[in-house]
C-alpha cells in the first residue's frame, strides 16, 4: 500500500513540476518526449495487451447479457477508449483553429478537456490498487510508464490551453491520481470491471501518445520514440521471464 501511494504521489508530482522543464516544449519535438511516448506505447503492447487477453477470458465467463452478446468485448472497450479521446481531440483542435494565436481556450472547452483527462488520471490512479500490480516490480514498471505518459500529456495540454492549464488544469490533474488511489482503498470492484477499466485506459494511452507523435508539425524524433519503445519492451520482457 505504501509503495502504491508513493507511485500516486509521483504521478501528481509530474503535473506539478513538468512546467519547469520548458526545454521539452520546443519544436522540433524534444527527443525526451518522443522517448517517453515510446515507453508508454511499449507498456501498452507488451504488458497491457496480454492483460486484455486475460480480461477477455474473464468477460467470456460473465453472465451479463450485454457482454455475452459481444464477441470481443475487452478489445471493443479498448477501441472505445481510443475513439473517445480521438473525438475529444478533434473537438479541441477545431476549437483552437478558430481562436486567434496565443489566445486562451474558452472556459467550457477547457474544462471539458481537463475533466476528461481528470477522469483518465483517476482511473490510472485507481489501477495502482486493483490492476495487475500485485508485485513490486510490476508496480514500479507501471509507475515509470504512466509517469512518462503524464509528462507527454502535460506538454500537449499546455500547448492546447496555454496559461489556463498552468494556472488551473495541472492542479486538478495532479490531484486525480491521488483521488483514484484513495478510491481504490475503499471501493473494490469486480475482476470484470478491472478488466474493462484496463482495456479503456489501454486504448486511450495509444491514442494520446500517437496523436502527439504523428502530426508533421510536431517534427517528432522517430529514433528516440523507437529507442524508448524497444528499450522498455526488452525491460518488460525481462521481468516477465523472471
Amino acid at each position: 500500500m505504501l509503495v502504491s501511494f508513493i507511485a500516486a504521489l509521483a504521478f501528481a508530482a509530474v503535473h506539478v513540476f513538468a512546467g519547469r522543464l520548458r526545454t521539452l516544449g520546443r519544436i522540433p519535438r524534444s527527443g525526451w518526449l518522443s522517448m517517453a511516448g515510446g515507453v508508454s506505447v511499449a507498456y501498452v503492447f507488451v504488458h497491457l495487451l496480454p492483460e486484455l487477453a486475460e480480461g477477455q477470458e474473464v468477460m467470456d465467463g460473465s453472465d451479463m447479457w450485454l457482454l455475452s452478446y459481444l464477441e470481443h468485448h475487452v478489445y471493443l472497450l479498448a477501441l472505445l477508449g481510443l475513439a473517445a479521446f480521438y473525438g475529444l481531440e478533434r473537438l479541441i483542435k477545431k476549437h483552437r483553429r478558430d481562436l486567434p494565436e496565443h489566445q486562451e481556450s474558452h472556459a467550457g472547452v477547457f474544462w471539458l478537456h481537463i475533466a476528461a483527462f481528470a477522469i483518465y488520471n483517476g482511473l490510472i490512479g485507481y489501477l495502482l490498487m486493483h490492476g495487475e500490480n500485485n508485485r513490486l516490480s510490476t508496480l514500479v514498471l507501471y509507475c515509470i510508464a504512466m509517469s512518462l505518459h503524464f509528462l507527454v500529456n502535460d506538454f500537449a495540454l499546455q500547448n492546447d490551453h496555454k496559461d489556463l492549464f498552468r494556472r488551473r488544469g495541472r492542479w486538478l490533474l495532479a490531484m486525480m491520481p491521488l483521488a483514484g488511489w484513495a478510491s481504490g482503498l475503499v471501493i473494490e470492484v469486480s475482476e470484470l470491471a478491472v478488466s474493462a477499466l484496463t482495456a479503456f485506459v489501454g486504448g486511450s494511452i495509444i491514442l494520446n501518445v500517437l496523436k502527439e507523435e504523428l502530426p508533421e508539425e510536431r517534427d517528432s524524433r522517430f529514433s528516440a520514440f523507437l529507442l524508448g519503445a524497444v528499450g522498455y519492451s526488452l525491460l518488460l520482457l525481462g521481468f516477465q521471464s523472471t
